[in-house]
């Protein structure tokens, strides 16, 4: 998902209200004693490395699935798109991988984080400043109807992983009628009721359209020893917060979708031959493998699909589907334009696409809300005005569009846990964006030509992504998790493309970018960590030291990064008076005599460089008036270094980072000094101001 600028705010996961517990529903009992523990409520990044055989060991493509399937669904579901409600019923058949007897497994009900303002969602969105939105008849939720294994009733009763408010019901545990045994596995049959929000956070509902996500009951993982640095069998299922996401074992969906005739439906995975009509409705059958999540969207107002076919270089065909409301009919074509393109790129620096279709979603005017966001085989873009060539609003069609299709990837396939470590995900994909679309020109032409004498600017790219990362006093390590951050998640994504931008230049791109492939490969349809990332490019850059470093300092901990260059000095070096030997005799000058007997006097150049922040490798290089370099490497931890040349030519300008590796730098104006006055700068920020009143003005004129 791309982060939404309203949500970059104080949260206040630490915070847990004192509320009393609602009553149990009539027939439900309390749980018995825990029997397998909770991940830590506030988990963060792993260090420590997880097993080579964790979740099966890496897969080799030679296995009969793709992943190593663990919880499969058969869901049969009806929109009522009136009420704009769900009725679902579902099979849903888990494997219990660990060496223990299980009676209790737990469910998401993620739909119950728009049940009320008392759901750890709401609290948390409050605490930020935020208001929830919901008006009456506006709310949503997720209710069980029935809870069945074996023919057996399931009892079952809402719990709080994470120490939220008892008012909470996005976790349910059910206690088993009968225990499941170690490699065994069972099988519950669940009825269950989603009223749909008004859309919001990911989900929804306006008017005719719907976006069915998180719509589902889901089972929690359970982790094992060695397994993203889990030291014994534990339930990993944290209740649903403000700026989190989801976390699932990969499976087998088998999915029936009832809407009424008329509807345009898309989903996740491949539509199993015609829908079938009956009395006014029609079923879609929709069947995906070694995913761990289904969404799907259905709508009146859809215009005729625009598809495709993309052929990979493995010879795979992927059909792809974009579907879109006629009043963003011109946004579809660029779409499908940059998915086929990101579909290429992607396949090229990580790997095959291992899916058969793609669908795309174009969500209408006022339901931005379900836009920019991602499942398996299935995402939604943007919508804009004016995707023509130049302009920002294509700019910001691609961007999204290029977001979430990265998803597929380092979400979808690799399946990182986004609670615990958004970096993994939304961090890694924001760095892979930039990459692929890099920055952008777009021109500015009134004001360019007042302000600038004409031309371009450029936006986007890592100097996008520098200018949004908070620098001078950044609050949150890259690895903490979505929840606990006082800045919110939004610098999960921008300052985790600046840190990757930063290690790219010192590694090299291509290392860099063997490290991803080899990444990609150990790890897909597993569940990576932090600490499996950081050793991937240790081990295939072979510099352990300066990638360790950098997670140090930036990933299990934040440090600023603050070098300048302090003072630049160029003088003449003037003999000084007092004794000197001429002839063999000793001879005093005076200070008139030994300025006039100086002749042709060389210069000496002195440079003195500060620290402020983290201890960075730092080059400096030092032009003379001849055209001539010195050139020094600063990799010293100490706050400060003079650099001193005698040279028989002034220097005309110092530069730190002249390759521009550290991005991450709190200012990169103090990283030049020249002796002579330089306009440079000035006349860079001039072009900003005028990309910003230009920015200013087509709001005004948009709105």
């Amino acid at each position: 998902m791309r982060a939404l600028p309203c949500l970059v705010a104080a949260t206040a996961a630490a915070a847990v209200l004192l509320i009393p517990p609602a009553p149990l529903a009539q027939g439900h009992r309390p749980a018995a004693t825990q029997e397998i523990p909770f991940a830590p409520p506030h988990a963060s990044a792993v260090a420590t490395p997880s097993s080579p055989n964790a979740w099966g060991g890496i897969r080799t493509g030679t296995e009969a699935t793709l992943s190593e399937r663990v919880a499969n669904y058969r869901i049969e579901a009806t929109l009522d798109p009136v009420r704009h409600t769900v009725a679902g019923r579902q099979q849903l058949s888990w494997r219990n991988r660990s060496d223990r007897t299980v009676n209790s497994v737990y469910l998401h009900l993620y739909l119950n984080a728009f049940r009320n303002g008392d759901s750890t969602f709401n609290t948390e969105l409050r605490a930020q400043g935020l208001a929830d939105g919901m008006g009456e008849g506006e709310w949503g939720y997720t209710d069980l109807r029935h809870v069945r294994q074996g023919g057996a009733d399931v009892r079952w009763t809402f719990v709080q992983p994470d120490g939220g408010p008892a008012t909470d019901r996005t976790v349910v545990r059910l206690d088993l009628p009968a225990g499941v045994p170690p490699g065994a596995s069972t099988t519950l049959d669940i009825g269950f009721f989603d009223q749909l929000p008004r859309v919001t956070a990911r989900t929804g509902h306006f008017g005719t359209f719907h976006l069915v996500a998180q719509w589902f009951p889901k089972i929690g993982v359970l982790e094992l020893p060695g397994e993203r640095g889990a030291t014994t069998v534990r339930w990993n299922v944290h209740e649903y917060h403000t700026d989190s996401e989801y976390y699932a074992d990969f499976g087998h969906y088998d999915v029936k979708l009832t809407v009424p005739q008329g509807y345009t439906v898309g989903a996740t995975g491949a539509l199993q031959g015609k829908p079938v009509a009956n009395g006014g409705l029609v079923t879609h059958h929709y069947v995906q493998g070694d995913v761990h999540d289904f969404a799907w969207t259905a709508d009146s107002r859809t215009a005729p699909p625009l598809r495709a076919t993309w052929t990979g270089a493995d010879g795979r065909n992927v059909d792809i589907t974009v579907l879109y409301p006629p009043d963003y009919a011109s946004n579809a074509a660029p779409v499908l334009e940059v998915t086929k393109k990101s579909l290429a790129y992607f396949a090229g620096k990580l790997g095959p696409y291992p899916y058969d279709t793609l669908t795309v979603v174009i969500p209408p005017y006022n339901a931005a809300h379900a836009g920019s966001m991602e499942y398996p085989t299935f995402f939604t873009t943007d919508s804009v005005h004016d995707p023509a060539p130049g302009t920002r609003d294509l700019y910001d069609l691609d961007f999204v569009t290029v977001h979430e299709f990265a998803h597929q990837y380092l979400q979808g396939i690799l399946a990182s846990n986004e609670f615990e470590e958004p970096m993994l995900d939304e961090g890694l994909n924001e760095y892979w964006n930039a990459r692929m679309l890099g920055q952008r020109p777009a021109s500015l032409p009134v004001l360019a030509s007042l302000l600038y004498g004409g031309g371009a600017f450029a936006f986007g790219g890592f100097p996008g992504e520098r200018f949004d990362s908070p620098r001078e006093e950044p609050a949150d390590p890259l690895g903490a998790n979505a929840y606990d951050r006082l800045e919110g998640v939004g610098p999960v994504y921008s300052r985790t493309a600046v840190m990757l931008h930063d290690l790219q230049a010192q590694l090299g791109t291509e290392t860099i970018d063997r490290a991803f492939r080899e990444y990609y490969r150990r790890w897909r349809f597993r569940h990576p960590s932090v600490a499996d990332l950081r050793e991937t490019i240790a081990e295939v850059s072979g510099q352990r030291a300066l990638v360790e470093s950098v997670f140090a300092q930036q990933v299990y901990g934040v440090q600023k990064v603050d070098d300048r260059i302090a003072s630049l000095d160029s003088e003449e070096v003037t003999p000084q008076p007092g004794y000197v030997v001429r002839q063999g005799k000793n001879v005093e000058l005076t200070a008139e005599t030994a300025a006039a007997a100086g002749g042709t006097l060389p210069f000496k150049t002195t440079v003195v460089v500060r620290r402020r922040g983290a201890a960075v490798p730092q080059t400096l290089v030092v032009t003379f008036a001849d055209g001539s370099k010195e050139t020094v490497q600063w990799n010293g931890a100490e706050p400060w270094r003079r650099y001193a040349w005698v040279k028989p030519v002034r220097a005309v300008s110092a530069q730190l980072d002249p390759e521009r590796r550290h991005l991450l730098d709190t200012n990169k104006l103090d990283d030049t000094r020249t002796l002579a006055p330089d306009d440079g700068a000035t006349r860079r920020w001039t072009l900003d101001f005028a990309a910003a009143v230009q920015a200013l003005l087509a709001l005004v004129v948009a709105i």
